[in-house]
């Protein structure tokens, strides 16, 4: 019996030791040496105080900055057990809505979304959220159609924001993989460091 539990008992400490703790440590060390920005977070700061992250998005709702994509997550609802609520981008509870396709109520949302954002087309990630619920980009389609109510709303010129959604448009990683994307929360950041009404 001893010849049989021994061996097993060290391969199972020396495997934990192997892939719970070694690999493990080394995998952080290479991300912080090559990746530190990203390894700790891609944290952005203003005043140096961090106020959220590049990769995971926030709600903005005020007309004078960008929406980002709508968000599916949830968080449990106080005065119902058992139910939950909407909490957009509650980075708890990342997760899609689960519904599928031939969802009335998945149909019901997106529709609502349409119309709240104006004529036809209307670009994918202005209608559907993420799977994640927590995407920080929309596309560059989704920021311009918000360029005239941000601009209103600041006092702005048009083309100014059109020129910093432009500033602001990431492209291809590579030139290849993905597509053109722009940072909310760092496109509302450069709308608040300008002047008002230039």
């Amino acid at each position: 019996m001893n010849t049989v539990l021994r061996p097993a008992i060290v391969m199972i400490l020396g495997l934990t030791l192997v892939t719970g703790l070694a690999m493990p440590l080394v995998m952080t060390g290479i991300a912080q040496l090559a990746f530190p920005r990203q390894a700790n977070g891609s944290l952005i700061e203003r005043d140096g105080k961090v106020i959220g992250s590049a990769l995971i998005g926030q709600n903005f709702t005020e007309a004078r900055y960008f929406h980002g994509r709508p968000s599916a997550t949830t968080e449990a609802d106080p005065e119902q057990e058992g139910k939950t609520r909407p909490a957009p981008y509650n980075a708890a509870a990342s997760a899609a809505s689960q519904l599928g396709p031939t969802s009335e109520s998945l149909l019901a949302t997106v529709r609502e979304r349409v119309a709240a954002n104006g004529p036809a087309p209307v670009p994918a990630d202005a209608a559907y959220a993420s799977g994640s619920g927590l995407d920080p980009h929309i596309s560059p389609a989704h920021a311009l159609r918000q360029v005239a109510r941000v601009a209103a709303a600041r006092g702005l010129p048009e083309e100014r924001v059109r020129a910093l959604v432009a500033a602001h448009t990431e492209g291809r990683a590579l030139g290849l993989l993905g597509e053109p994307r722009v940072n909310v929360l760092r496109l509302n950041l450069a709308l608040d460091a300008l002047p008002q009404g230039r």
